[in-house]
């Protein structure tokens, strides 16, 4: 039997905008979903492109977004 995930919302997210993602980490993938649409289809991704995703989402060291 698969646990049950743990779904976080980014903190950069508010519940005026419904624009969102949730993500659901373990330890061989990083499940992502529309937060609008809980019971809908997700996909995962291995650390590794999480991880990379994460990086250039953020922008290059020194972009004042990212400090």
């Amino acid at each position: 039997m698969t646990p049950a995930l743990t779904w976080f919302k980014s903190s950069y997210s508010s519940n005026e905008e419904g624009d969102c993602v949730e993500v659901a980490a373990c330890p061989e993938a990083v499940h992502v979903r529309d937060s609008k649409v809980t019971g809908g289809p997700t996909f995962a991704v291995g650390p590794a492109a999480w991880a990379a995703f994460v990086a250039g989402a953020a922008g290059p060291v020194g972009d004042p977004v990212r400090g």
